[in-house]
């Protein structure tokens, strides 16, 4: 498997509810010295704003489920999530990347019909703000 593809992989599975670090990743692939720090950033940030997308769309149209077992958010994560999108608004999407707020906040992002090419554009800097910072910190 070639190592931008599984870097890809990585960082779209690290946007949704399943544990991964892409960062970890990030740095690895980065330190082998194959690709370009650019390059490495596109990659890990397109593979992760997909991700988050999915949970955009989660939100969007099967929140309705939330609470069943295989849904990946739960309740009180959600909830908090809802709580800090209203405070902050849509400005909110830019923490997106953080652990344990990050998922729910897209979940919820989804649910409450925020505008998916702001959704997009706002993620996306922050997604891509923080795989910058892993590599300038190598």
């Amino acid at each position: 498997m070639s190592d931008l593809f599984l870097l890809f992989a990585i960082a779209f599975l690290a946007a949704t509810v399943i544990p991964a670090q892409s960062e970890i990743v990030l740095a690895g692939v980065y330190l082998q010295g194959a690709h370009s720090a650019a390059l490495l950033v596109m990659v890990a940030t397109l593979g992760n704003v997909l991700g988050a997308s999915v949970n955009w769309w989660l939100g969007r149209g099967l929140l309705h489920f939330c609470g069943r077992a295989w849904f990946p958010v739960k309740e009180a994560a959600l909830e908090r999530a809802t709580y800090y999108f209203k405070r902050f608004g849509v400005w909110s999407l830019l923490f997106a990347w953080l652990p344990f707020i990050g998922d729910p906040l897209t979940v919820a992002a989804g649910f409450l019909r925020t505008n998916f090419i702001v959704f997009v554009t706002l993620v996306t800097i922050g997604k891509a703000a923080r795989y910058m910072a892993v590599i300038a910190l190598l």
